[in-house]
C-alpha cells in the first residue's frame, strides 16, 4: 500500500491534525487495549517493532509537527496520545511568528530550513511508496501562513513527483488579528504556485455548521456529542475550537479512508486532482460532507437520498458560498458504507 505524511503547521494545523489522529486510531481500533495492527495501518502509521514499551507506544504517526511556539505541541505531548508522535519529527521555537507572514516565511523558514529538510527526508525514507504530503495550516497566523508555505516550496523543490494536498483554514471577516488578511493574500500566491490540490476551509462556514447543529431539536445532535457517541475512547472535546476542528478532522478521515482501508471500489488520492483539476493553478476544491451532525434516535435514520441532497447545499459546505449560484466544473462524490451501486447511480442521475 502507499503511504502519506501529515505536516501540521502552527496552532491550527496541529490541533486539527491531532484530532485526525485521535479519530483515525479509534477507527482502526488501535486505541483499544488489545488492538491488533493490520496492513492497512501502514499507510498513515509506522509500527516501530524495536520499541519494547508496548504496542500503542510502538505505533507512530507519519506526522511532522511544526510550530514556532511550544504551547500547543507541549500540550499534545502531555496528552493521552503523547506516545503516538516521534519526538525527532517535532520542530518548534520559542517566540512565535507574531502573526506576521514574513517572519514565518522569510525568517523562521530559513532558520529551520535544514531541520525541516532533514525531517522530511527521514519521513520519506520510512515510506515504501510515498504518495502524498498533507499540509495542515491556517492562512491568518504567522506560522501557519508563513512557515506552512515555506514547507510547500521545499516539497515542490525536493519532491516534485509526490502529491501535495494543502488543507488551508481561512480567517473570517471579523478576525481579531489585524494582519490576517495580509497573511492570507501573501500565502495564497504560494499555495497556488506549489500545491497540487487545495482544500480551503472557511471559519465562517464552520461556525455556521456548529450553530445549526447546536440549535437542532435533538439534544444529541451537536458535533461534540456525535463524536463522543461514535468515538467514546477519544480525547475530550471541551475547548472552544474543538467543534470546528472535529468537522475538518472528520472530513480528512473520510477523504483518506480509501487509503487506510482496503476495498474493491476505493479511490486513489491522486485521482482527486486528476479528475477535478482542469488546469494546474485552478486546484481549489470546495469540500462538503453529510451527515455532519445527526440524531441518535433509531427511529429517524439518515437516508441516502437526503445525504446526496445535503452535500449540494451551502449548509454542509466547508466554504461559505452558495453552490446554486455558480457552475460546477467538476464534482466527485465519495461515499462510505454498505450502499448499493444502484442507489448511487439513481441519485447521480437526478
Amino acid at each position: 500500500m502507499t503511504q502519506s505524511v501529515f505536516i501540521q503547521v502552527g496552532q491550527c494545523g496541529n490541533q486539527i491534525g491531532h484530532r485526525f489522529w485521535d479519530l483515525a486510531l479509534t477507527e482502526h481500533k488501535i486505541a483499544l487495549k488489545n488492538g491488533v495492527s493490520d496492513s492497512s495501518t501502514s499507510s498513515f502509521f509506522l509500527n516501530r517493532t524495536d520499541d519494547n514499551s508496548g504496542f500503542q507506544s510502538g505505533l507512530k504517526a507519519r506526522a511532522l509537527l511544526v510550530d514556532m511556539e511550544e504551547g500547543v505541541v507541549n500540550e499534545i505531548l502531555k496528552g493521552p496520545l503523547k506516545n503516538l508522535y516521534d519526538t525527532s519529527y517535532l520542530i518548534t521555537d520559542v517566540s512565535g511568528s507574531g502573526n506576521n507572514w514574513a517572519v514565518g516565511n522569510l525568517y523562521y523558514g530559513r532558520v529551520h530550513q535544514d531541520a525541516l529538510c532533514e525531517a522530511l527526508r527521514k519521513s520519506a525514507e520510512l515510506c515504501d511508496c510515498l504518495q502524498c504530503f498533507f499540509i495542515l495550516h491556517s492562512m491568518g497566523g504567522g506560522t501557519g501562513s508563513g512557515v506552512g508555505t515555506h514547507i510547500l516550496k521545499i516539497l515542490a523543490d525536493d519532491y516534485p513527483n509526490v502529491y501535495k494536498m494543502d488543507v488551508a483554514v481561512f480567517p473570517s471577516v471579523d478576525d481579531d488579528v489585524v494582519t490576517s488578511p495580509y497573511n492570507t493574500v501573501l500565502a495564497l500566491n504560494q499555495i497556488t504556485e506549489f500545491a497540487d490540490c487545495v482544500l480551503p476551509i472557511d471559519n465562517i462556514a464552520l461556525c455556521n455548521i456548529i450553530d445549526k447543529a447546536n440549535t437542532c431539536d435533538y439534544s444529541g445532535s451537536n458535533v461534540n456529542n456525535m463524536a463522543r457517541r461514535c468515538y467514546p475512547k477519544s480525547t475530550k472535546l471541551a475547548k472552544p475550537f474543538d467543534d470546528m476542528n472535529n468537522i475538518v478532522a472528520n472530513m480528512l478521515l473520510n477523504l483518506t479512508s480509501s487509503s487506510r482501508f482496503e476495498g474493491t471500489m476505493n479511490v486513489d488520492l491522486n485521482e482527486i486532482s486528476m479528475n477535478l483539476v482542469p488546469f494546474p493553478r485552478l486546484h481549489y476544491l470546495i469540500s462538503s460532507q453529510s451527515p455532519i451532525s445527526t440524531s441518535f434516535r433509531t427511529s429517524a435514520p439518515r437516508k441516502l437520498d437526503q445525504i446526496f441532497s445535503d452535500t449540494f447545499t451551502k449548509d454542509y459546505q466547508l466554504m461559505s458560498t452558495d453552490p446554486c449560484r455558480h457552475v460546477y466544473l467538476a464534482a466527485a462524490l465519495l461515499v462510505r458504507g454498505a450502499i448499493n451501486a444502484s442507489d448511487l447511480r439513481r441519485n447521480i442521475d437526478k
